[in-house]
């Protein structure tokens, strides 16, 4: 099987097997491309974890394609980034195909009741796997804290707390030297 189609179908299964958008995929893309293919050390899929939640567009996407482009340029990228999008495609299509017909249907909504928690957890659980892996000690942890609040308490754009961390980072990097 040639790299092109290992993206491919690391991808469309991440993209398939997933509930919740790019955060609840986390957990899996870290697994498959970190631990079970290598493709990336921790330290790297971190960093390609920033630089996605740093650039415009779908997150899961974003990081398909920036773990793509790492292993094989453009082309990769490109790939990485139909395989997350695909089965997302597939369903939505599926969904409004069939959506009038089950829309009032009871046992759907309660799946969708019992669905909704599940998806809550998958997004915070890669939340405390990456607390873990970026050295969070009792002299850092407030960052993340106060990000937190400033956003959910105040309404600061997230994009506000991101330029303000890279550049404190920079400067306690420079200071620190």
């Amino acid at each position: 099987m040639g790299i092109y189609t290992d993206i491919f179908l690391t991808f469309a299964k991440i993209g398939s097997f997933t509930l919740g958008g790019g955060y609840a995929m986390v957990q899996m893309m870290e697994k498959e491309v970190v631990d079970k293919k290598q493709w990336l050390t921790h330290e790297e899929f971190m960093d390609t974890l920033v630089v996605a939640q740093s650039t415009p567009g779908l997150f899961a996407i974003d990081m398909a394609s920036h773990i793509g482009l790492k292993l094989k340029g453009v082309r990769g990228g490109i790939v990485g980034a139909l395989a997350t999008a695909v089965p997302s495609i597939v369903a939505i299509l599926l969904i409004a195909m069939f959506f009038q017909t089950f829309k009032d249907n009871v046992y759907v909504e309660k799946v969708f009741m019992g669905v909704r928690p599940c998806v809550v957890a998958l997004i915070l659980a890669p939340c405390f796997g990456m607390a873990k892996k970026a050295k969070l000690t009792k002299f850092n942890c407030w960052i993340p804290i106060v990000t937190a609040l400033l956003i959910v308490a105040f309404g600061v754009s997230p994009i506000w707390c991101i330029l303000v961390a890279g550049v404190g980072g920079f400067v306690w990097g420079r200071v620190k030297k």
